[in-house]
């Protein structure tokens, strides 16, 4: 949970608040001083005095060194300071706050842990950052039924230890679990390394409540096996807080197996490994999880972690299985096979709990590892199918030659979802100028190839440009036409995740200089 940051004070709520200081507070960076994007010192007063008023003391954050936290989230080359921070403890506040900006045509982001990674939650110059960190309840718990009721602020994590007393927890881990909130899953459609059998966020959600920027309540799905009217849970989940404010969602439990077991094998060769795990999947093996890692990465990993890597291996494939010993053992020996056959040099077998989630712990940390090689990195997130893994290391290795950068390659290799990391330093512009376009070019080869730009991390602004290759304009039109059905204004999250035909039309000539976004990246629609 996050808290007031220490030494914030606000004027009492029944005092009104001056634009003048508001203002000496509130200084804005260089980049931002276009008076077509920020408000005026007036502006932000009013709104200021609005929410005040309707929020206990301490829920508004307005000076500079407050707001400074929450200008980013994971993908800290994309940057705004927002204009305002609301630090709503319930849905009726929540629902105050939506209706206020509503009346006032502020728009409004709202911010899970901060942990994304596409720039979904990056703020609005004129608008508010509406954090849910303090909705951070387990409100029901059901073992029985299988099912936990949580508020939008819980940790991943958290779910799964309040669940473990009753032989149960939630399956969806991302690598963030234990600082991500469900919240912020929900909204981008999280996945994880157990996705391949367990599914992704969408598949492990059977209701979800939210706010419109109206305020008004919306209920889509149920506890139930089917639920009245449209289905409209799905567009939900993966919305990235563009069509409504999650304040509550019901999640599904599952039993924790009686037993798990990892298999990691070395590869001499990348495309050797990529071919392996068509082969396990190719015999009818769904493992509990199915993932890959190059040499690069499992050199910055390793130092890091101690997995046990074998640092002599180009690449290294790590498959579990888990269910009842005989289940387990059964599928081992198949998978023992198959990478034997797909010519693995070597072959181990978690023989403990401790030594498989050893296994698990460098490919969990491949991102902060890359902060130990790397001054920046650039995490990609497309989908490809997976007979095209093999071709896709390819290309990257390609590429890395083409831009001059290296590349660590992390996959979820079972479902083709890549998560190439750049390395480059931000503090050089040509080497990010080149990041990106070594990252538009491997998305753009994912579409190629007959996947998508993004698998699990959301498009926000990051990906934004990407989706002009992927989408004609009749389909950005059906999303937009989506997008009004539930926000008219164009208040929630305005100018991400769908590009206007107009990015379309600059898209190759529109570059992020110094993290400091063009005014036409924040347009509405």
């Amino acid at each position: 949970m996050s808290a007031v940051p220490s030494g914030f004070s606000e004027p009492a709520q029944d005092q009104p608040v001056d634009a003048s200081t508001v203002a000496s507070q509130l200084r804005l960076e260089p980049a931002q001083s276009d008076p077509g994007r920020s408000p005026s010192p007036a502006r932000k007063a009013q709104v200021a005095r609005e929410l005040m008023r309707i929020l206990p003391q301490g829920s508004v954050l307005w000076r500079e060194e407050h707001l400074r936290p929450y200008e980013c989230d994971g993908l800290t080359a994309f940057r705004q300071m927002p204009m305002l921070v609301v630090l709503p403890a319930s849905e009726a506040e929540v629902i105050e706050v939506l209706r206020c900006c509503h009346r006032l045509e502020v728009p409004v982001v709202a911010r899970g842990a901060g942990t994304g990674l596409s720039g979904g939650a990056m703020p609005h110059a004129a608008g508010v950052v509406l954090s849910l960190a303090r909705l951070n309840r387990i409100v029901h718990l059901d073992p029985h039924a299988r099912i936990a009721r949580v508020q939008p602020g819980v940790r991943n994590l958290a779910i799964s230890e309040a669940a473990a007393p009753h032989g149960l927890y939630y399956a969806p881990d991302p690598s963030s679990q234990i600082a991500c909130t469900i919240g912020g899953n929900v909204a981008e459609n999280s996945g994880g390394v157990h996705c391949l059998k367990y599914g992704l966020t969408v598949h492990n959600v059977l209701r979800v409540r939210a706010l419109s920027i109206e305020g008004e309540v919306l209920e889509c799905g149920s506890e139930a096996l089917d639920s009245a009217g449209l289905d409209v849970l799905a567009a939900l989940v993966g919305s990235e807080g563009m069509l409504a404010v999650v304040t509550e969602v019901t999640v599904k439990l599952v039993p924790r197996p009686q037993l798990a077991r990892v298999v990691m094998a070395s590869f001499n060769d990348v495309i050797k490994a990529a071919d392996a795990v068509a082969m396990i999947i190719a015999e009818g093996i769904i493992p509990a999880g199915l993932e890959l890692m190059d040499r690069r990465t499992a050199e910055a990993v390793e130092p890091f972690v101690r997995a046990g890597y074998d640092l002599q291996a180009q690449a290294i494939l790590l498959a579990e299985s888990d269910g009842t010993p005989e289940e387990v053992e059964e599928e081992i020996a198949r998978i023992e096979r198959i990478l034997n056959d797909a010519g693995a040099t070597a072959i181990r077998v978690s023989q403990s709990e401790p030594e498989r989630l050893r296994f698990w712990s460098g490919r969990k940390n491949a991102f902060p590892a890359a902060g130990r090689v790397s001054p920046d990195y650039y995490c990609m997130d497309g989908t490809i199918p997976r007979k095209h893994l093999g071709r896709m290391l390819g290309d990257i290795a390609a590429m890395e030659n083409t831009y001059q950068l290296r590349c660590m390659n992390v996959f979820h290799a079972g479902d083709g979802n890549l998560h190439p990391l750049i390395l480059f330093d931000a503090n050089d512009a040509d080497q990010w100028r080149r990041a990106e376009l070594f990252g538009a070019a491997i998305l753009e080869r994912c579409v190629d190839y007959g996947g998508t730009v993004t698998g699990e991390h959301g498009v926000g602004m990051e990906k934004i440009n990407s989706m002009c290759v992927q989408f004609s304009p009749a389909e950005r039109a059906s999303f937009f036409a989506l997008k009004k059905a539930f926000d008219p204004v164009g208040l929630l999250n305005p100018g991400k995740a769908i590009p206007t035909l107009a990015r379309c039309a600059e898209y190759g000539r529109m570059h992020v200089h110094r993290g400091k976004m063009p005014f036409a990246a924040l347009e509405r629609f």
